[in-house]
């Protein structure tokens, strides 16, 4: 599954053969966002007409549109675990935010800092 990103939000590009379209959806919302077209190459502009047309109903209705992330992660760690990990930042001068963010950008393999 291939993917395109707009506007902070991402969205799957997928094709059925059966039908004879491509089709998609912006994903990690709530709510149900779809598009489809006839070719690959009109995809992405439906795509962004799709995310466009969510921020413009939202605002009409006057409601915040939904974030994908926030970047707010809250993380469940063993009470041990945890001081061993206040230890290790206290040791290299670092806050624990930084030390998971680091661990946690080289297990995914983004290699992107903060």
């Amino acid at each position: 599954m291939d993917s395109m990103k707009y506007k902070g939000y991402q969205g799957t590009a997928e094709v059925n053969a059966e039908r004879g379209v491509c089709w998609g959806k912006v994903l990690f919302l709530t709510d149900v966002v779809t598009y489809e077209a006839v070719s690959a190459s009109d995809l992405r502009r439906e795509f962004e007409e799709a995310v466009d047309d969510y921020l413009e109903t939202c605002k009409e209705l006057g409601r915040e549109p939904c974030r994908p992330f926030s970047g707010v992660l809250q993380v469940r760690l063993r009470p041990e675990l945890h001081r061993e990990l206040a230890k290790c930042a206290a040791e290299r001068g670092a806050t624990i935010n930084a030390i998971v963010a680091g661990a946690v950008d080289a297990y995914v393999g983004t290699r992107q800092s903060l």
